[in-house]
């Protein structure tokens, strides 16, 4: 994961070199970092000022503010000079008339649904809208802007004031095209009329039916890629439209899909679905439980430790049995009606590791896979392997240290010693991140994320094979692989973990002199405990810095077929860490060590699995 990701281009025999930003480089942030080296016999100054804190090497990567417009930076080491142009944005509320008219796009919404619109104008100014035959004086808002989610990650996620909002609310009953609005500004003297971008239509009693045409339709808390993703909708999943927005389709259970994603069915179809009894059966590897319905409904899912819950939206229950058999892995199974068009259905499992799931429809059956943990553990809890040889924890949030008969950790293993094959049966599938065009983030030499990542996955891979894992590669060159197909491997080559491996950058806004460390993100409850319990062996053991544990909505750690974690090792515009990052002595012995954390997380999930 980077954000800091394009290269200065640096010419041969130059000894100054600044990686980030480029000449041009076009911000919103008030200060910006400037990644680069230069040889450490000599100083390097930033418009005549000295860099302090480079690096033993000669890395530097300074922050300094930046003045609304152009910002002209030079940086100089001995003979030879890098200037740079920065220019920095500001979004301020317009003095002299509109700005930010909402509606921004083509809405539709049912009738007496409040519909609002909106306006940035002048402070103390008059503001009304005109449609339908309504005029509505919108109001003087108190309101505070949000900053991008990136922002919690330099903790600069607290709201700004935002002036000059105005907003007012009204419905309207008879359904039809009501056209655009027509917004009105009143200010010292001057009326300034401007039409909305977007028109309004109010739905009529006529409704209409979409059926999903992804495998897995994208659903939303609202009409755009800022809103939060709910559970994804399987292919065939029927619903009701309620409002548009846009692109976007308002789902009769609360959810925003695009419409590119759905086929409209013929009009007066009203998805709504029934169910008697369910089912359990066992395949290889898995536990897939059959819920018969009549239509194939909108459905959500709650993932919690040792619980998931299932919910059958518009959905209404007739049941008096299901068959649930002796499960390897299902403890429990119970389910309620909270109202008339809600099924929600409650799973237990044996232990806290769940493994991973799927869900599809075939024809109107929905079939709900749950993964079993790998086999070697079921047999590592029945005492027949050593695999079992597992000390007691730390008795605090550290990994657990496993004996000297069980595992020999990096730090005092011989060069070229052996290790036991403690993964036999364990398929895990490895991400070296970014790659051909995708470069990620830079370092201050011009090496990018893409190498270090590949070179360090390429370690990994042959640590883990040797403690017997099986291990699959997204990428083994430089080469362009999409999020897509990244995603699609874990999603069907049933690994038992998916890890992304990673390095780390900032926003522009960001400290990247003194932010430094290891980071683990998470997505679904099931990918919670490698996580955090990686994140600890990695600091303890190797003795780096703490940059934290965060849940995070990513492609690679979205998939829910395994669990998956993405990796961020260290920080490339560190000036120092990057050295560290960078030495192949140091990239062995992280490899080494991250293949023994991740066995011992294996083994202390060995104390977990159900008996077979």
């Amino acid at each position: 994961m980077a954000l800091a990701v394009t290269s200065f281009p640096v010419n041969a025999g130059e000894s100054l070199k600044v990686v980030y930003p480029i000449d041009g480089h076009t911000t919103s942030a008030e200060k910006i970092f400037f990644i680069g080296t230069a040889p450490a016999d000599g100083s390097v100054t930033i418009n005549g000022q000295q860099i302090a804190n480079r690096s033993p090497s000669g890395n530097f990567a300074p922050s300094l503010p930046l003045k609304p417009g152009e910002n002209t930076f030079t940086l100089q080491h001995g003979k030879q000079t890098v200037t740079l142009n920065i220019i920095r944005t500001v979004t301020d509320p317009t003095e002299t008339g509109f700005s930010t008219l909402a509606p921004t796009t083509d809405i539709t919404r049912q009738s007496q649904e409040p519909i609002c619109f909106s306006a940035v104008a002048p402070p103390e100014s008059d503001v009304s809208v005109k449609i339908g035959g309504q005029t509505l004086t919108l109001q003087s808002q108190t309101s505070s802007a949000l900053p991008p989610n990136s922002a919690v990650l330099t903790d600069q996620n607290q709201p700004a004031s935002a002036s000059g909002q105005y907003q007012g609310c009204t419905t309207f009953i008879k359904p039809g095209k009501l056209g655009s609005p027509l917004f009105q500004l009143r200010t010292d003297g001057q009326t300034i009329k401007q039409k909305g971008p977007g028109s309004v239509e109010i739905l009529d009693t006529t409704f209409e039916t979409i059926e999903v045409l992804s495998e897995q339709g994208v659903a939303r808390t609202g009409p755009s890629t800022n809103h939060s993703r709910l559970t994804p909708l399987p292919q065939g999943t029927r619903a009701r439209v309620t409002g548009k927005e846009g692109e976007w389709l308002r789902l009769d259970y609360g959810g925003w899909i695009k419409a590119a994603e759905t086929q409209a069915l013929p009009p007066g179809l009203l998805p709504q679905a029934t169910i008697r009894s369910f089912r359990s059966r066992i395949i290889p590897n898995w536990t897939e439980v059959v819920f018969p319905l009549t239509t194939a409904v909108p459905i959500s899912v709650d993932q919690r430790g040792s619980t998931f819950s299932l919910t059958l939206h518009n959905a209404t229950a007739e049941t008096d049995t299901n068959a649930i058999k002796d499960d390897p892995i299902i403890e429990r199974l119970d389910w309620s009606q909270p109202d008339p068009s809600k099924i929600q259905y409650h799973f237990q499992f044996k232990s806290n590791q769940q493994w991973g799931y799927k869900l599809r429809y075939e024809g109107t059956n929905l079939v709900l896979s749950l993964r079993h943990p790998p086999a070697s553990l079921s047999t590592t809890r029945s005492g027949s392997t050593s695999l079992a040889l597992l000390s007691s924890s730390r008795g605090r949030s550290d990994p657990p240290t496993l004996s000297p008969e069980s595992l020999v950790h990096s730090r005092n293993r011989a060069p070229g010693s052996e290790v036991s094959p403690y993964l036999n049966g364990v398929k895990i599938l490895l991400d070296a991140g970014h790659g051909g065009a995708e470069t990620g983030a830079v370092g201050p030499t011009g090496i990018p994320e893409k190498t270090i990542n590949l070179q360090v996955t390429k370690l990994l891979q042959q640590e883990l094979q040797q403690r017997g894992a099986t291990v699959l590669m997204t990428r083994e060159e430089d080469v362009d692989v999409s999020l897509g197909d990244r995603v699609q491997m874990i999603q069907t080559q049933d690994p038992n973990i998916a890890l992304s491996i990673h390095y780390n950058a900032l926003p522009d806004s960001g400290d990247a002199i003194n932010t430094a460390g290891i980071g683990m993100f998470w997505y679904h409850a099931q990918s919670h405990h490698p996580s955090q319990f990686l994140y600890e062996y990695l600091v303890t053991e190797l003795d780096r810095p703490r940059y934290g544990v965060f849940w995070n909505n990513l492609a690679l750690t979205r998939p829910t077929a395994a669990p998956a974690v993405l990796l961020e090792l260290g920080f490339m515009i560190n000036p120092t860490e990057f050295e560290w990052i960078s030495d192949p002595q140091a990239q062995r012995q992280l490899a080494s060590t991250l293949a023994d954390g991740i066995t011992a997380w294996f083994l202390t999930q060995a104390t977990q699995a159900p008996a077979p």
